[in-house]
């Protein structure tokens, strides 16, 4: 299918109720991080599905999918990138061509699930074997997508066994204000648990006054309960 095809068939599939009640869950409110998003009402996976039967796509069409209005439609965009980047040989030149209209395009993909189901399979995979720079600038931008996406990115990084530039990032984001971003560090540092479960908690007891607590309940989700309270209420005895 022509990816105008595809953008046809994938707005046939509206559903004005669920539009509504995704602009509440993404919140699209004033003043939210989601404000003046708009909705088709497609869930991910038929988005996923319609992605997968698109033919024709490269990075000028994937700039007129990223500028569209609707939330959905720069979702096709996002996962067709995927699409072109795992396609690519590995050191091709386009993966580079690819990487580099991801991160200028970065700002386009402004919401959380436009960034986590993107980044770490571009930016995070192309971590793996080149500088990695990129992550730490896009960590103090002031833009929160740009932010989440070097966190998110280093979910390749954890699942090649790699954990320092996940709890490197984490340090650098701590102080950040905004709740969704104590979700991903909380989230991430969760996951460089799963592989190193004590210099996770070394980690959390350095900088336990810093750690904003929807951060630390998001990184200690798979600690036994008693030791969960332990941190929660700031009983470290508990913890040795």
């Amino acid at each position: 299918m022509t990816i105008l095809e595809c953008c046809e068939l994938l707005r046939s599939k509206a559903d004005g109720q669920q539009a509504e009640h995704l602009a509440r869950f993404f919140k699209t409110g004033k003043g939210e991080y989601g404000e003046g998003d708009r909705f088709l009402g497609i869930k991910v996976p038929v988005v996923r599905s319609v992605a997968a039967m698109c033919d024709e796509f490269d990075l000028e069409r994937a700039s007129a999918l990223l500028d569209d209005p609707y939330h959905e439609v720069r979702l096709l965009g996002g996962l067709l990138l995927v699409r072109m980047y795992d396609k690519c040989k590995a050191g091709a030149t386009d993966r580079e061509a690819i990487v580099a209209f991801y991160l200028e395009n970065l700002s386009k993909l402004n919401n959380w699930d436009l960034i986590d189901l993107t980044c770490y399979n571009i930016l995070g995979h192309w971590s793996l074997t080149h500088d990695r720079s990129v992550l730490y600038t896009l960590a103090t931008s002031s833009n929160i997508w740009e932010q989440r996406a070097s966190i998110v990115s280093t979910m390749a990084l954890l699942r090649n066994g790699q954990l320092d530039d996940t709890f490197r990032i984490a340090e650098l984001l701590l102080d950040n204000r905004e709740d969704l971003m104590h979700k991903a560090v909380g989230w991430l540092l969760r996951e460089a648990g799963k592989r190193d479960r004590a210099r996770l908690d070394a980690f959390l007891l350095a900088h336990y006054p810093r750690i904003p607590r929807t951060a630390l309940r998001y990184a200690i989700e798979k600690h036994p309960e008693h030791e969960r309270k332990a941190w929660l209420e700031r009983k470290f005895v508990y913890l040795r």
